[in-house]
């Protein structure tokens, strides 16, 4: 079957759409393995998805041609533990691929306010279990740490549960991660070896006290120290929450939608007026090339401390300003009031453009980034969900890095350069302090989709990124669909050895061929 890109089942922001044969929905587990089952028989790829919004990575756009897509979303119930000695609800959901953080933020502040959860910076209609499979980085941590006791629709047909989820009925099943004997869980992360289909998820209990903590670095030069000092804090346990440290470009288009829809909506402004100003605004909010974001979390004493010892640190590197609802609230009430004073309308555009953003670092979910990509590209009229619909081109290259300062600040010199050579002059870069020991970074390439030649350009300057990572000896931590390729070539017996351990449990290769792992042979007919 033919399709134009914008109704291709596959289409993504990617710019870069497999030809497939169909897609189904199955009602239920059993309906998956029905589904497994029969695929064996007849040799059909299938490539299964949770919400298909995995954003600069390939969407639902399978690795091998000819796949039958398999989209989970209706797999979507959320089951609370409960300790049955006493009744009392523990910090563990079983949930479903189809689950969204959305859906979980809404569920949890319904029935159980007092908890919350590790949280990213993507949509709200994002897969839970997706992103941690594809070990994404929330604002409290990898996810790849929330998820445990998988069950998982093997290409064999069977359902193999992980952990102490084997044991029926057992309390073991959502509480203890471990099990006994191997730990296979690492199995089904980052590879087709089987359909996840559900999961138990680590919740938060809410600390007494949520501070997120914006800071904002004074000189490039000091970026490397800004690193060093930042991972200090973490290792210390002064800043427990992943550490988000983004560039000036990154900042700036996070932010963009949210002050032009201020001046427009609370000032009468024109779009083109309001355009003109943003970015004497964002010049207020993030002033330097860097700018971070994070969370302190405890007692009200507990946070103080901290904050005092991070101020003390942070003196002469950075500007360190706490952000609460209340801080907000008011200087936001104060500001509005006199947005006639150019001074105070900035502030006001600007507290209005955060208000959505510096809750991710205290669990709670917003559409507000993809929100600012629809905006620029002409779209502000659709949901988040339906980024796909525009001509929002977006490249995610994600390098895993050494934690130490100066290897970062000569790694970014080499992506600026590296970039500019092939044409993109604007590197959208964040840097996640996601452990006391790892850093990872991500790369966005944004283009426009409706520009054939500008496709191009993106794809072949995300190569060249690629080619550099793997000269720096250094990988990605995360690949798109259109990677594999590359990525078994620098490497090839590592991933033979990956392709044996799948054989095993899906004997017929039938279950994302191609996707982190060795190239596919071309489907039966």
């Amino acid at each position: 079957m033919a399709y134009t890109q914008s109704e291709h089942p596959s289409n993504n922001i990617t710019g870069r759409a497999t030809d497939v044969r169909g897609q189904v929905r199955p009602p239920s587990v059993r309906a998956v393995i029905k589904l497994v089952r029969a695929a064996r028989k007849n040799g059909t790829p299938l490539y299964p998805f949770s919400t298909g919004l995995n954003f600069g990575y390939g969407g639902k756009s399978p690795t091998a041609a000819g796949s039958l897509l398999v989209d989970l979303g209706s797999l979507n119930t959320i089951r609370m533990t409960v300790d049955k000695t006493n009744g009392r609800v523990l910090p563990v959901a079983v949930i479903g691929p189809g689950v969204t953080q959305g859906m979980l933020y809404d569920f949890l502040e319904e029935h159980h306010p007092n908890l919350t959860f590790n949280v990213t910076g993507s949509a709200r209609a994002t897969s839970i279990i997706g992103n941690a499979l594809d070990r994404g980085v929330g604002y409290f941590g990898p996810r790849k740490e929330d998820l445990f006791g998988l069950a998982v629709v093997c290409g064999n047909g069977k359902l193999l549960r992980t952990g102490f989820r084997r044991l029926k009925r057992s309390p073991l099943g959502t509480s203890n991660p471990y099990g006994l004997g191997p730990m296979i869980d690492g199995l089904f992360f980052q590879s087709n070896f089987g359909i996840v289909v559900s999961a138990c998820f680590r919740l938060v209990p809410k600390r007494p006290k949520q501070v997120a903590l914006s800071l904002s670095l004074r000189r490039e030069e000091d970026l490397p120290a800004f690193i060093d000092e930042l991972a200090n804090c973490k290792r210390e346990g002064l800043i427990e929450s992943v550490t988000h440290i983004a560039n000036r470009a990154r900042t700036h288009a996070t932010l963009a939608y949210g002050v032009t829809k201020y001046l427009e909506q609370q000032c009468d402004y024109t779009p083109e007026r309001a355009f003109a100003e943003a970015e004497s605004v964002m010049d207020l909010i993030a002033p330097g090339e860097w700018a971070s974001l994070g969370a302190i979390t405890g007692t009200k004493a507990q946070v103080k401390a901290n904050l005092v010892e991070i101020r003390r640190r942070m003196k002469g590197l950075a500007r360190v300003r706490p952000i609460t609802h209340q801080l907000l609230d008011t200087a936001y009430a104060v500001a509005h009031r006199l947005r006639f004073i150019p001074a105070a309308r900035a502030n006001a555009a600007a507290i209005s453009a955060i208000r959505p953003l510096h809750t991710l670092a205290l669990g709670v979910p917003t559409d507000a980034a993809i929100d600012n990509l629809l905006w620029k590209f002409g779209r502000a009229d659709l949901g988040a969900a339906q980024l796909d619909q525009s001509n929002c081109g977006l490249l995610f290259i994600n390098p895993a890095l050494p934690l130490d300062g100066a290897f970062v600040d000569r790694f970014i010199t080499e992506m600026k350069k590296t970039a500019a050579r092939y044409y993109h002059d604007t590197l959208y870069i964040t840097i996640n302090i996601e452990t006391p020991t790892s850093l990872v970074a991500v790369i966005n390439l944004l283009f426009d989709r409706s520009n054939l030649d500008g496709v191009k350009r993106a794809h072949y300057c995300a190569d060249r990124l690629l080619d550099k990572i793997h000269e720096m000896g250094l990988e990605v931590y995360r690949a798109r669909a259109d990677m594999m390729a590359a990525i078994v070539r620098r490497d090839p017996h590592y991933w033979a050895v990956i392709h044996s351990l799948k054989t095993r449990l899906d004997p017929d290769g039938i279950i994302a061929p191609g996707r982190y792992d060795t190239q596919p042979a071309a489907p039966k007919n």
